[in-house]
């Protein structure tokens, strides 16, 4: 509709001027010396008309030809800024594909171009690092600081990285304490905190990042009781044997961070403290939660195995536990030892005797040995003495 419309309006136009033209009588009349033209108005009209396109025509042409060298450096710069735009890409490329020799070389030229020369600083200090070159990385990490204000973080997140992988974590934390006091603490800062904490073995460090990032959903799920783990495994055996620093961490332990691997540890470290009535409250207390795995850990061994305390009160949790655990002939040892300990040698005899009825082990076999040489029934001792040495070399 729109075309007719136009089409309709050139038409009515064109009609008009040469209504008009066919009723204008009229002339113009030039008289120069010795010279007299008469021409008509109409064709002065269209006279003027073609002079006016010439001229503008021919100073169109002087302005194009003027411009050329204008122009010619237009296109030089813009031949010269693609190029350094390929440049730059090839140096982002070739540093993802692992050819960081390339990396470097172009992000050298990028830089040379003036080409994002920060960021092309950046990709340069990250190639010479992973060829192992320090002296070429700090040059270019250097610049990279000089360039641009605003690449100042990208700058310390890279130079906290490069530090890390580098295993100088101290250097990496004051680098990231740098960057927390221009940009707060973002998720990728914190990740790279964490790795510098566990560099560290700065346990409560690495606990404290691991629940902030756990609560803003930053680490994978199945991480984060790995990781857990690690940390509080490494607290406990910077504890040792220290009985105060153990039972205060036991304290500080939440429940839900108490694995069983933590719990063996931690069990296992207060035993060895003497710290015999916190061992068997913490076993006790994974028991009543029923962590997955308990009755198949050493748990219950190391209960059957702690000494001090009440031995009398521990013999009734492991009878209260065997009412459902018939059958488990690590809880019948554990009872053995207990009520061999406290001198209830019918009871022990009975329980180590059900502990062999249910699984051939080198320890019960110890254990009724033991009991029965106190008893003085010294050829079932050694009985039990060499069926022990068998089930060892058995196994």
């Amino acid at each position: 509709m729109k075309a007719l419309a136009w089409l309709l309006l050139l038409f009515a136009a064109a009609v008009g001027v040469v209504w008009g033209a066919s009723s204008n009588g009229g002339y113009v009349l030039l008289v120069l010396p010795q010279w007299r033209v008469e021409l008509s108005l109409n064709f002065t009209i269209l006279l003027l008309g073609v002079l006016f396109l010439l001229a503008y025509a021919g100073l169109r042409l002087v302005s194009w030809v003027g411009s050329i060298p204008r122009r010619a450096s237009a296109y030089q710069q813009r031949r010269r800024r693609e190029k350094s735009g390929e440049v730059f890409q090839d140096a982002v490329r070739f540093l993802f594909e692992g050819r960081y020799g390339q990396a470097l070389k172009r992000a050298d030229q990028a830089h040379a171009a003036g080409r994002a020369p920060a960021l092309a600083a950046l990709i340069a200090a990250r190639s010479a690092q992973r060829l192992g070159d320090p002296v070429r990385q700090q040059a270019w990490l250097d610049k990279a600081k000089a360039e641009d204000a605003r690449t100042e973080s990208a700058t310390l997140m890279l130079e906290a990285e490069m530090l890390i992988e580098a295993r100088d974590f101290s250097a990496a934390l004051a680098v990231l304490g740098r960057l927390q006091g221009r940009e707060g603490r973002h998720i990728a800062a914190l990740r790279l905190e964490l790795r510098a904490y566990q560099g560290l073995e700065d346990w409560d460090g690495v606990l404290k990042l691991l629940r902030q990032l756990a609560k803003r959903n930053a680490l994978s799920p199945t991480l984060v009781p790995v990781l857990t783990r690690q940390a509080l495994l490494g607290k406990i055996a910077q504890c040792g044997q220290d009985g105060p620093a153990l039972r205060a961490l036991l304290e500080s332990i939440p429940r839900d961070e108490r694995q069983l691997p933590v719990v063996l540890a931690l069990a296992e470290s207060l035993a060895a403290a003497q710290e015999t009535s916190a061992a068997q409250a913490l076993i006790e207390e994974t028991a009543q939660r029923g962590l997955e795995g308990f009755w198949e850990s050493p748990l219950i061994t190391l209960y059957g195995q702690l000494s001090g305390g009440d031995q009398t009160a521990r013999i009734g949790q492991a009878e209260t536990w065997l009412r459902n655990q018939r059958h488990h002939a690590g809880l019948l040892l554990a009872l053995g030892r207990m009520c061999a300990r406290q001198r209830l040698w019918g009871k022990a005899q009975s329980y180590l005797e059900a502990s062999l009825g249910l699984a051939q082990s080198q320890a019960a076999h110890l254990e009724l040995a033991r009991l029965l040489e106190q008893l003085g029934q010294t050829d079932a001792a050694n009985q039990h003495y060499r069926a022990a040495v068998a089930a060892h070399n058995t196994h």
